[in-house]
């Protein structure tokens, strides 16, 4: 007999199920600890690109709780901020970057980042994953479609056409394990999830998928046995299970 049809809409309750016992993505846990501003998000993800959770996170606590806002971590040095954000991947690289884009968003947008993917796509070294994170945790509501963005006046009234999907290796290799989609790389991946996922999954699958796949759906010899979604998981590339 052959596997069931994949139906996301039952998958992802199964899934949250599944991951309460383990950490939360690193940048939703910083959310629910109150760092949410656009500039604290995005930072945040640079921080994180190329680095595990468990590291990014303190990482990202210690440099805000240093200096939460944009004014503030636009006095430090680039040393400084090396100092608070290392042992991150590249971190000397990235203190430059935060810096750079600290000076940027106080001295143009007054130190309150828009939300606006053109804008955060602008700074250098930030890319479509962090934009879309960075506007979906902090300018809509989680699970939500793109409501939100622009303020509140325009909750009510989403642009449609507008997908904050964010795709890291995690949700990569787990939609196509499924085989939700069939796509080779992550950029590909949100291309092809952007014309099957509903809308209001776009937040929630990253906040989801970040766990499912570190501690279940594993690069390596995957949790099969245990797995809520076993029966309708298409198994794609998997050699060897636990």
């Amino acid at each position: 007999m052959g596997k069931i049809p994949f139906d996301i809409e039952a998958a992802l309750p199964l899934v949250a199920d599944a991951v309460r016992p383990y950490p939360k993505a690193a940048m939703f846990e910083l959310a629910e600890r109150g760092y949410r501003t656009v500039f604290q998000q995005l930072v945040a993800c640079v921080v994180s690109i190329r680095t595990r959770d468990e590291e990014s996170l303190p990482l990202s606590v210690r440099l805000f709780d240093r200096a939460p806002t944009a004014a503030e971590v636009a006095v430090l040095t680039p040393e400084q901020i090396a100092a608070l954000i290392r042992p991150a991947t590249f971190w000397d690289r990235k203190a430059v970057q935060i810096r750079d884009i600290a000076r940027r968003v106080a001295d143009d947008f007054g130190g309150d980042l828009p939300c606006d993917e053109a804008t955060l796509r602008s700074f250098s070294g930030v890319g479509v994953k962090c934009a879309n994170l960075a506007l979906g945790i902090a300018c809509t509501q989680r699970g939500g479609a793109a409501a939100g963005l622009g303020g509140p006046d325009d909750a009510a009234d989403p642009e449609p056409e507008r997908r904050l999907i964010a795709v890291d290796v995690h949700v990569h290799r787990v939609t196509n394990r499924w085989g939700y989609v069939s796509a080779p790389t992550p950029e590909k991946t949100m291309e092809a999830l952007a014309g099957v996922l509903p809308p209001r999954y776009d937040v929630e699958i990253n906040a989801l998928l970040v766990p499912f796949g570190k501690h279940i759906c594993t690069g390596v010899r995957p949790k099969c046995s245990t797995c809520p979604v076993r029966d309708p998981c298409q198994q794609v590339g998997v050699t060897s299970h636990r």
